[in-house]
């Protein structure tokens, strides 16, 4: 069964909506220059509203070791990091997940981590463009690796996507909003039950 991300919450009613329609993992971006940014002082009351078996991710940007350890502290269990030079994090002890591209020649950066955030390239936003990306392309990736599929997933076309992936997990953010870090219920709800519905051919 895929795995969902429900990505960008900023608000207490949103983690618990996701959560009680069923999501798997959960995402807050810690990356001051997104328009879905949360401080980390307020991790901790959003991650409170998880039940345990739904799992915070912290999303960041080039992080230093510090960030990521303050982020395990309050609660965050896995870290999403968007780095175009992936580095080693001394003291980090919660997983890490890579995000990564397409290109002509598979991905970038290319890291040979088992599981790998497939997103759409944009080196300003760094995520939640709302773009997809080519899924026969994702589909190649996903046939070596786990793959977390992100870009451009919504309720009415996350279905096609997971039929011609086959991912590990999707991963959505813009698709079930009706602003950046404002989600609507309804959406969520219809996203992960067509991820539910859903068929690979």
């Amino acid at each position: 069964m895929t795995a969902i991300k429900i990505c960008g919450i900023t608000r207490r009613a949103d983690a618990e909506a996701a959560a009680a329609c069923g999501a798997d993992f959960v995402g807050f971006v810690l990356w001051p220059n997104s328009p879905r940014a949360i401080g980390i002082d307020r991790v901790g009351d959003l991650v409170a509203a998880l039940p345990p078996a739904v799992t915070p991710v912290g999303v960041f940007v080039n992080p230093s070791a510090d960030e990521v350890i303050a982020a395990a502290d309050a609660g965050i269990r896995i870290a999403q990091i968007h780095s175009d030079a992936p580095a080693f994090l001394r003291g980090v002890t919660i997983p890490i997940v890579r995000a990564v591209h397409l290109t002509d020649q598979g991905i970038e950066p290319d890291i040979p981590d088992e599981l790998v955030l497939l997103d759409a390239h944009d080196p300003v936003t760094k995520g939640g463009t709302g773009k997809t990306i080519d899924w026969q392309r994702a589909s190649r990736i996903a046939r070596s690796r786990r793959v977390i599929l992100a870009g451009g997933l919504t309720p009415a076309n996350v279905a096609e996507a997971i039929a011609t992936v086959n991912p590990f997990a999707v991963d959505v953010s813009s698709g079930v909003e009706t602003s950046p870090g404002i989600k609507d219920h309804a959406s969520i709800r219809a996203f992960i039950t067509a991820v539910r519905e859903s068929h690979v051919i």
